[in-house]
């Protein structure tokens, strides 16, 4: 444990001056700073690579300049190799104990743990630590996997812990990062890039391939072959291959399932879907369920997949420039879940609304489309929305280069601006 201990030294800020805080995310700072000073477990969770770890440090960056002790500050990323040594509960605690008798540590402890769920058990520790009252914590921990605080754990947390979900960089932060102009092209260069935010200090293609393949990698072997103990990975590889190339289309299992068997892969069913849910516990991708509007009522059957980040697509498939108005639609789906709302697909009749976004009690129908080239299309893209009666707002958003403005009742959003006092922040 000494050894572990003298890690712990170097990857802390109990004597550095500066720390690394990369590209600063204030608007989930400022969502973590409302739940600070109290005894609820923060808990950040994404996929792999979002950079959660950049706002752990942001936030201890901030903690210190607000006056709190840096000896006082405990972080630990299981990531790193360096920490393989903690296995267990019994070991965080271990070196916890360490930690406050060599650093003669008192009053309140501030602890970050990163990529938790890599220590088993590890809610047993952080659960003794919350409820510790004789000793002060304030606790912050991220995970990769949405399946870490589900079932007996959520139980055993109950009440006690709020969840922030970080998701890749949005337009705004790219634009920010990059010193761009807001416009079409910076747009749809984001809709090629993505928002994983070590891509950006990549430079040339083969490297970001080589990335992103690596990151895949990961993901698929740490997080859901070893996870699950999957025997045959390659079906796992057909099947996100398959996710990526239909991101926006919808389907079935049954299709899949098809699909794979066309190309000489037999799987089953419930193959298929144990996989599909490997694969959103891990935040690779997302589901949106249907909704009938008219009926109201939610169907099953076929569903829309959206992956966490549009570099998959990129570096992944078969082409970007063949699915751009995927990759928008894409896109815009994430932006709605970054800003905390539900997104489901609409039904109205025979027509589909791309999205029915709502939160507490607002609720909003997009439609995405890629460009009005003429009259017929305009007709089509606003007719489902058309067809809905009730008194909610209702957009469309293209990549078109002019505005329609309001059209009966319907806002038309170019899609650069988004996020820019449109639809938030």
């Amino acid at each position: 444990m000494t050894e572990t201990f003298k890690n712990l030294k170097k990857y802390n800020y109990w004597y550095k001056k500066k720390i690394d805080i990369g590209f600063v995310r204030q608007a989930y700072l400022d969502k973590l700073k409302k739940y600070s000073e109290n005894k609820l477990i923060k808990v950040l969770i994404g996929q792999r690579r979002v950079g959660k770890s950049y706002v752990m440090r942001q936030l201890i960056f901030a903690l210190i300049n607000q006056g709190v002790l840096r000896k006082n500050i405990f972080y630990l990323n299981k990531e790193l190799v360096e920490f393989d040594e903690i296995k267990n509960y019994q070991d965080l605690s271990k070196l916890i104990k360490e930690y406050k008798k060599e650093l003669k540590i008192k009053g309140k402890v501030y602890v970050f743990i990163d990529e938790v769920q890599e220590i088993f058990e590890w809610e047993k520790i952080i659960n003794s630590l919350s409820q510790n009252h004789k000793e002060s914590y304030e606790l912050y921990i991220s995970g990769s996997n949405s399946k870490m605080l589900s079932g007996e754990l959520a139980t055993l947390l109950s009440g006690r812990y709020v969840t922030f979900e970080i998701y890749p960089f949005s337009f705004q932060e790219y634009i920010e990062y990059f010193s761009l102009e807001r416009n079409k092209q910076s747009f749809i260069n984001y809709l090629k890039v993505g928002g994983l935010p070590e891509l950006y200090k990549l430079n040339g293609e083969e490297l970001k391939v080589n990335y992103i393949n690596a990151l895949k990698n990961t993901i698929f072997l740490e997080d859901i072959v070893h996870r699950h103990r999957i025997k045959d990975a390659h079906l796992l590889e057909a099947l996100i291959k398959f996710m990526v190339d239909n991101i926006g289309n919808l389907f079935s299992v049954n299709k899949i399932v098809n699909h794979l068997g066309s190309h000489n892969i037999k799987i089953k069913h419930e193959t298929v879907s144990n996989y599909i849910g490997y694969m959103l516990e891990t935040y690779l991708i997302h589901e949106a369920t249907r909704y009938d509007i008219k009926g109201k009522d939610f169907l099953t059957g076929n569903k829309k997949y959206y992956i966490n980040d549009l570099a998959f697509k990129t570096y992944l498939s078969s082409g970007f420039d063949y699915g751009l108005s995927h990759s928008l639609e894409n896109a815009m789906y994430i932006y709605f879940r970054s800003l905390g709302y539900n997104v489901f697909v609409g039904k109205i009749g025979e027509w589909e609304v791309d999205f029915i976004i709502e939160k507490s009690r607002e609720k909003k129908y997009v439609q995405i489309a890629y460009i009005f080239s003429d009259k017929k299309v305009i007709e089509r893209e606003f007719r489902s929305l058309e067809a809905i009666n009730d008194a909610y707002e209702k957009i469309v958003i293209s990549l078109d280069d002019i505005s329609l403005g309001n059209k009966n009742g319907i806002k038309h959003i170019l899609a650069w601006e988004i996020g820019f006092g449109k639809l938030g922040n």
